[in-house]
């Protein structure tokens, strides 16, 4: 694809549409015959393709800025090694962030991560993601504070339907 464009004067320019920002490229179409409505995750994955997104991680245990950026910088190499293209930069003492050029490969990368023994968790687009490191209090403190506001949720819908009648 090529976007081209005239000057004033007789100059003729064309540039390949990758080497236009990306807030001018035109968003590749998205199939909806493939997508699988069970996984919600597969539809973002296409929306995000060949969008820079970032993903933020968090290093268990209460490291140095400097043990963050050997360990993230581990994590970094074995992505790299995997193809990822990511880049890293270390924001606070066990905070991360991984740029990604292309968004559509955040979820494999998150599931990763999670895997990693320091990783105390990930997060994606606003959705957190606990990491092997994850404490278990706070695990399940986050299961249960999920599980009661679904319940207030069901209890409110419930009051309602009880109000129209």
């Amino acid at each position: 694809f090529f976007e081209c464009s005239w000057f004033i004067e007789p100059t003729f320019i064309c540039l390949y549409t990758g080497d236009l920002p990306e807030h001018k490229r035109s968003p590749p179409p998205i199939d909806f015959s493939k997508v699988d409505p069970s996984k919600p995750e597969e539809l973002l994955k296409m929306s995000k393709k060949g969008k820079t997104l970032m993903v933020f991680a968090s290093v268990s245990g209460n490291p140095t800025e400097k043990e963050t950026e050997e360990i993230t910088s581990l994590w970094q190499g074995s992505l790299f090694n995997a193809n990822f293209d990511v880049q890293r930069f270390v924001v606070g003492s066990n905070r991360v962030i991984f740029m990604l050029r292309d968004g559509s490969y955040a979820w494999e990368i998150k599931d990763f991560l999670i895997n990693q023994d320091r990783c105390e968790d990930v997060t994606v687009e606003g959705q957190v993601y606990p990491g092997k490191a994850a404490k278990k209090d706070s695990k399940g403190k986050e299961q249960n504070d999920t599980k009661k506001k679904k319940d207030k949720k069901a209890a409110n819908r419930a009051n309602k339907s009880k109000q129209e009648l």
